[in-house]
């Protein structure tokens, strides 16, 4: 049985979301599963740890999902094990009126992660390109523009492009880009939403703005279609995980995760034989006491 999922929903090529499933068909058992996570979040912490240690690369992390969709179970159940030194995650809200009176990448230039570091975007530059697109009043809120006709076609170009040059930027300096689209089903977010107003302990997540989102529910998946189409290139991937099953979506996230880490190279820093000497002089030193 393969447990090895890091390349599996690599996007490559032409992707169509209707053709992308959103359920686990494998043969592997939820059992199994979570089992397989509690390995795999060993492995992370090492590899964090490591990342770290070297000083010279930085991980970014992009997750976006429909409402519903696991986004933040995800971050508490694959990055819970790691050190919270060596990561740190933003959550993008509605821009504040400081940030719209700047370009839409550059609140998120403020929070990369620096060198040695895991950042985590829940929500991302992304948004711009999807609330935005279905939502497209919401770019006058810029200032830059004078009315909703000003959102054509080549103005989602330029976005497209200017998030492909950022993406290049930060991978030609130091940092790789994972970027992970959690595909929930209709159906499944249906229930997801309907269990936030049944239980009361998460009556808070539910919102009086899911339910207007929610219909339109397929705008949205044309809009991640196109965005992921235009923006999953070599030095920033696209990998599309069916999230109906939460435990398998974190599983095949930490992998993937995994995987990147490891083909960083990542080094811990070698010691000088001068430093060598000075380490083993103080040894020397703290036996005798």
């Amino acid at each position: 049985m393969n447990t090895d999922l890091s390349d599996d929903f690599l996007v490559k090529g032409k992707f169509s979301i209707k053709k992308a499933s959103t359920a686990y068909k494998g043969k592997l058992t939820k059992e199994e599963g979570i089992q397989l996570l509690a390995q795999e979040q060993e492995k992370l912490r090492a590899l964090q740890e490591k990342l770290y240690a070297d000083g010279s690369q930085s991980l970014l992390v992009v997750l976006q999902a429909m409402d519903a969709a696991g986004k933040d179970s995800m971050i508490e159940h694959v990055f819970g094990g790691v050190n919270p030194q060596g990561c740190n995650v933003t959550s993008f809200k509605t821009p504040s009126s400081k940030e719209y009176a700047h370009d839409f990448l550059w609140r998120h230039y403020l929070s990369l992660p620096q060198k040695g570091m895991i950042g985590i975007f829940n929500r991302s530059h992304y948004e711009s390109v999807l609330v935005c697109k279905v939502h497209p009043e919401y770019n006058l809120s810029e200032k830059t523009w004078n009315s909703i006709e000003d959102f054509d076609d080549q103005f989602w170009k330029n976005r497209y492009e200017s998030i492909r040059d950022f993406e290049k930027h930060l991978s030609r300096n130091g940092t790789t880009i994972v970027k992970i689209f959690l595909h929930v089903s209709k159906d499944e977010q249906k229930k997801r939403l309907i269990a936030r107003i049944d239980e009361e302990e998460k009556n808070w997540k539910f919102s009086s703005a899911d339910l207007p989102e929610r219909a339109l529910f397929d705008r949205y998946m044309e809009c991640y279609e196109t965005a992921i189409n235009e923006t999953s290139k070599d030095d920033a991937p696209w990998y599309v995980l069916p999230a109906d099953n939460k435990w398998f979506a974190r599983l095949a996230a930490i992998q993937i995760i995994i995987d990147t880490l490891e083909k960083m190279d990542l080094q811990y820093p070698q010691l000088s034989e001068e430093d060598r000497k000075d380490l083993q002089a103080a040894k020397k030193q703290l036996e005798k006491e």
